[in-house]
């Protein structure tokens, strides 16, 4: 009983095993998503029009339940450990079958999409959804095809999401009810006991971080980018909390994308068709790009209503801090569309330093980029998750070690190559503390970290002259237009030199620490990127 598509309700999923669904609703349109999602599966709508839902006891991704089939095809190419958890062949066969049958008599959601902006490096999806709500937000975050696309769409890789469906860990191998498995074999993505849609997104990502580095030579990448009037692009790394979104939302360089990309021998695209944002504590001074698209058409995850109202309170975390949007990505005003842009001239690692130690920005060698691209650095401090209530130090390999198939120096390298390629400028900006720690110190304004982007980007950070960090070993502008000259150096903002140069030593012993499980596959160069500690001046 076909609602929409091209193809008769089970063509194209009987091939799945799937056969005896009670309804299947092919390509369904936004509006008739959100009619059923509000007429049977208790969504909401908000007062701007947006989709309003929960997504049950998942409110994030559930990392060490997330796992990959170990089989001849992946046996030595995943870096397999607690990032990537092996899953068996049988296992996965038995697990399949099981949620084929718990799909009998549902209404089933599936839908056509592509991930990659770039036709050359496109991956072909299906998905198949067991609720209407999860199904729009696969027709917001991936790409949509056209209608004569839609009638030559194969899939290359199937996702199929129910749930309702959880596993028995005694017996079908994960260790808890809730599962994402990734058969690269097989090229299917089983989602059960879990609603949160993020899965969804990032199992792809995974898929492409294995596919384009290896059989394509792309580099893939967890970052942001925009574009310049002049056609240049920029991109931006960096983990939660350090501005990535903030900074690469510029009403004067329209945007590419604001979470995954890839990196070819032509430039960069985006590999989605939307943005997954973060809104607590969401206002329209903040982030107006964000407020102004939710609407009609978004939806929004584990939010809450002002009592009596249907105006959503981004202040209230009384379900989670990770409170969501998911919107397509041209309800953002300046989005580039076709989501392309060139090779890249300069990329910003963002990183909130809660000890005041890092420079407020520096220029990277190639062998420092590669270190800091594995290390992926930042702090935590308290207030952006439950239960950090002091700074804490956080390494994420490549900015996204949790989505990263390969070992973090292959991409690594890749980037090293393409710095040196097309004599791309790496930086590393400090959006966090200066004059003193967390407590002491104050917080980078943002008009100067924005004034010093600024100077990255137009070529006036070229023109000027740079001293080297004593420990770090990065290059620091003396002078920055628009910013004041004494926070260049961030030694010399604190009150207490030897103070800082302790702090500065804690903090380079902790980058040293970490980087020594990927010492051993690191070249000479990356090696060499590394931060002196023990250091003192007088």
């Amino acid at each position: 009983m076909q609602e929409q598509g091209v193809k008769s309700a089970l063509s194209g999923i009987a091939e799945l095993g799937i056969t005896e669904a009670a309804k299947v609703y092919w390509n369904l349109s936004a509006a008739e998503l959100i009619e059923r999602a509000v007429r049977s599966e208790g969504a909401t709508l908000t007062d701007t029009g947006a989709l309003m839902c929960d997504t049950g006891k998942f409110t994030g991704r559930s990392p060490k339940d997330r796992f990959i089939v170990r089989d001849a095809k992946t046996e030595n190419t995943v870096w397999w450990g607690d990032i990537n958890i092996a899953f068996s062949p049988e296992k996965f066969d038995a697990l399949y079958e099981k949620m084929i049958q718990s799909l009998k008599g549902r209404e089933l959601f599936v839908r056509d999409a592509f991930a990659g902006a770039d036709p050359e490096y496109r991956l072909n999806i299906r998905v198949v959804n067991t609720t209407a709500w999860a199904n729009l937000f696969c027709n917001n975050l991936f790409m949509r095809p056209t209608v004569e696309e839609l009638k030559a769409h194969r899939p290359d890789f199937t996702i199929i999401q129910n749930p309702d469906f959880f596993a028995d860990p005694a017996v079908d191998g994960t260790r808890q009810g809730n599962f994402a498995i990734i058969n690269f074999t097989r090229k299917i993505i089983l989602i059960g006991g879990t609603a949160y849609t993020g899965e969804m997104k990032k199992s792809i990502f995974s898929i492409l971080n294995y596919l384009l580095p290896q059989e394509r030579g792309v580099l893939s990448m967890h970052c942001s980018a925009n574009i310049g009037q002049d056609g240049d692009t920029a991109i931006f790394f960096g983990l939660s909390g350090t501005g990535k979104t903030t900074l690469s939302a510029d009403p004067n360089r329209p945007l590419i994308g604001d979470d995954e990309h890839g990196w070819t021998d032509k430039g960069v695209f985006n590999f989605e068709g939307g943005c997954y944002a973060k809104v607590i504590d969401l206002t329209e001074e903040k982030e107006p790009q964000i407020w102004h698209a939710i609407k009609f058409g978004t939806l929004v995850e584990n939010t809450r209503f002002y009592e009596g109202t249907r105006q959503v309170d981004y202040t209230n975390n009384s379900v989670t801090e990770n409170t969501r949007a998911a919107y397509p990505i041209h309800y953002i005003d300046n989005a580039v569309e076709p989501s392309v842009g060139a090779i890249p001239k300069n990329i910003f690692f963002l990183t909130c330093d809660a000890y005041g130690v890092l420079p407020p920005i520096s220029k990277l060698s190639k062998g420092q980029a590669m270190y800091h691209f594995i290390s992926g650095y930042t702090a935590k401090i308290a207030g952006t998750e439950m239960g950090v209530t002091d700074p804490q130090k956080t390494f994420s390999a490549c900015f996204g070690a949790a989505f990263l198939p390969l070992h973090p120096t292959k991409y690594a390298e890749m980037l090293g190559r393409k710095m040196e390629e097309n004599s791309v400028n790496v930086w590393l900006v400090n959006t966090g503390w200066t004059g003193g720690g967390h407590g002491v110190g104050s917080r980078m304004k943002l008009p100067f970290t924005r004034a010093m982007i600024t100077a990255a980007l137009n070529g006036s950070l070229e023109k000027v002259s740079y001293e080297e960090h004593p420990i770090f070993g990065v290059q620091m502008p003396t002078t920055c237009p628009e910013v004041p000259t004494q926070i260049l150096n961030p030694r010399k903002t604190w009150a207490n030199p030897a103070d800082y140069d302790q702090q500065a030593n804690a903090l380079a012993n902790a980058f040293v620490k970490n980087f020594e499980k990927y010492a051993d596959f690191a070249n000479d160069e990356i090696l060499a990127g590394a931060p002196k500690a023990t250091v003192t001046q007088s």
